[in-house]
């Protein structure tokens, strides 16, 4: 990817970019209760006496969140470390009712790792991950409701998260959106986090500084919390860093703040000044004991994860046929690449490929349908490419079948059959056909043996029309080939 520089009549600019994503774990209850985690309950409904702080609680740990960390730690190809532990840090919201959260500080659940993601070039990076600890959520405090009060809703407190820190290797707000989607796919595939960052569940601070393009040095960074898109993130990035640099160029400084992204204007605003780690006063949480993995369940948990999306790109292209560009767009969702695997079970890969991402895609758009709601299922889809390959039925005609399929729900074998749409293939009846074509147009016929080559396709035309559409269109064409060259 060629390099993102932002220039000025000063000189040009280099980002550099970090993200800190809080990934909600899937899991029925919360890491240390058994509160539900369901979405979407009412307010304060899913709240035990240890989510409420309640004095002489005690936090236990949800396996089921270590687990799926586990799991998490292996899709980032990261480091599992056997031995993590959990602390206390120390800060006041209204919607953290203990004044702490339990989470993990110098002991993490996961260390270093790596995660590649595909630029829009063609090209891959690789993005470093520091590593990811384990910690609870706060509640959620609404604002909304009433000109002078607050709401605190603790539903959301003590949910089991995942913080995923990446390395300072983002030189662009592309490659950081890149990222997202990435790790968003990743996290699907496995099953630990839905990844909805519009309800909460993923959601990302940001973390920008600049320098003077071509300089080694890192300079003061700023935090945008809690940017809930995509394409938020990206603005925030892109903006945040023409801040800074407009700040250098008038002589001032950055200082380290922690800011809020609004969605309105693009722009950042200052929330405070940013926290350092001695500031959150961590210490050893005393009612939990370190968490200690074994080898053998490290090795069960890699040997029992699914297929990843990097490797079952690798094996659509490698084993498939597909372009690389199609097996990416594909393999970005699961249930997509689950789909498209039921499709084109038993035929041409890259036909159906093709239709998946051409008529269906744009059939699931005008209907406003997830792929789980299609009327069209993947074997169906796969019937109808089926007989497209076994010349049941033209390309054309396959168009016509499937908006039938999509309003009706049928089997394609079911529509060409009560709709007498088989090609026709009998090569007499359809010279038949081409012979009239040819003598209905003596003077087309003259030009095309006088070097109009291009009315071939005026002529092919001519005889689909008169068969309906019907006739095998590579038979139509040896035809006229063969009877306007005598």
């Amino acid at each position: 990817m060629s390099d993102y520089v932002i220039e000025t009549a000063k000189g040009k600019w280099e980002v550099i970019c970090g993200l800190e994503i809080h990934c909600q774990i899937i899991s029925k209850s919360k890491m240390y209760s058994g509160a539900s985690t369901e979405y979407g309950a009412d307010p304060n409904e899913n709240v035990s006496f240890i989510d409420a702080g309640m004095p002489g609680m005690l936090p236990t740990l949800n396996m089921e969140c270590v687990h799926q960390a586990v799991k998490t730690g292996l899709g980032l190809n990261a480091v599992i470390n056997k031995y993590s532990a959990f602390s206390r840090k120390n800060y006041f919201y209204a919607d953290l009712p203990q004044g702490y959260q339990i989470t993990q500080f110098q002991y993490p659940i996961v260390g270093e790792g790596k995660v590649s993601i595909d630029l829009e070039d063609g090209s891959t990076k690789d993005i470093g991950i520091e590593r990811m600890h384990i910690e609870q959520d706060a509640g959620k405090s609404i604002h909304d409701l009433d000109p002078k009060k607050t709401f605190i809703d603790l539903n959301r407190a003590g949910v089991g998260l995942m913080e995923i820190v990446t390395k300072p290797d983002f030189r662009s707000p592309e490659e950081a959106g890149a990222f997202l989607k990435k790790l968003r796919s990743i996290l699907r595939y496995l099953g630990t986090c839905d990844g909805n960052m519009d309800e909460g569940s993923m959601r990302c601070d940001v973390n920008v500084s600049v320098r003077p393009y071509g300089s080694d040095e890192l300079r003061c960074r700023c935090e945008m919390k809690n940017v809930n898109s995509v394409k938020f993130v990206m603005q925030a990035i892109e903006n945040e860093a023409k801040r800074h640099i407009d700040v250098y160029e008038n002589g001032g400084t950055i200082e380290q703040e922690t800011r809020k992204f609004d969605p309105l204007t693009g722009k950042t605003g200052l929330l405070r000044k940013k926290e350092y780690a001695h500031d959150y006063r961590y210490f050893p949480e005393p009612d939990l004991l370190p968490l200690v993995l074994t080898d053998e369940y490290i090795e069960q948990t890699r040997r029992d994860l699914v297929e990843l999306p990097d490797a079952k790109k690798a094996r659509f292209v490698n084993e498939l046929g597909l372009t690389k560009y199609d097996a990416m767009v594909i393999c970005e969702n699961k249930e997509t690449a689950e789909f498209f695997e039921k499709a084109a079970e038993g035929q041409d890969a890259k036909k159906v490929a093709n239709w998946l991402m051409g008529d269906f895609f744009a059939m699931l758009n005008r209907k406003g349908l997830s792929i789980n709601e299609s009327p069209i299922s993947a074997k169906q889809l796969g019937q109808l490419v089926g007989l497209i390959s076994a010349d049941v039925i033209s390309g054309k005609i396959a168009k016509d079948v499937f908006e039938i399929m999509a309003e009706t729900g049928d089997n394609p074998e079911k529509i060409v059959e009560e709709k007498g749409l088989k090609q026709v293939t009998d090569t007499g009846a359809i010279e038949a056909i081409v012979d009239a074509v040819i003598a209905s147009n003596p003077d087309n016929v003259a030009a095309y043996k006088g070097g109009k080559l291009g009315l071939m396709g005026w002529f092919v035309g001519q005889v689909m029309k008169q068969s309906g559409g019907k006739a095998n269109p590579g038979v139509v064409n040896e035809l006229l080939k063969t009877k306007l060259s005598d």
